[in-house]
């Protein structure tokens, strides 16, 4: 094997990833979209193992923006079950953790620098 053999090697390994990447793309794409119908999914699948290029180059052109739009709804929605997630494990509202705080101070379990410090943390 000569150099340009190496370069062209990697070349086109490149490219063949890539093709791979949108494919796999297109396809979850395809099975998200919750407002196609099977035949149409069908459809799409069959078109890509037949004329995969042509069909990629399509389904872009014409489902692209369609494309963003849920993958950006995905997101969001992955971010809101996370927050929840953080939320339910980091404990109560500050509101709460500062009458949890202060109700121990009432009662001389803590001191007034621990409740502040409790205060500190919850309002940050």
């Amino acid at each position: 094997m000569d150099f340009w053999d190496i370069i062209w090697f990697i070349v086109v390994s490149f490219l063949f990833i890539a093709y791979l990447m949108v494919m796999f793309s297109i396809l979850m794409d395809l099975f998200r979209d919750h407002g196609t119908s099977g035949w149409a999914k069908a459809a799409w699948v069959v078109l890509l193992l037949i004329f995969p290029f042509l069909t990629a180059l399509v389904y872009l052109i014409v489902r692209g923006k369609g494309m963003a739009e849920r993958r950006a709804a995905d997101a969001l929605q992955y971010k809101a079950a996370q927050d929840d997630y953080i939320r339910k494990v980091a404990g109560a509202d500050p509101a709460a953790q500062i009458a949890s705080g202060k109700k121990l101070l009432d009662e001389g379990t803590i001191t007034s620098d621990e409740f502040d410090q409790i205060k500190r943390a919850a309002l940050h």
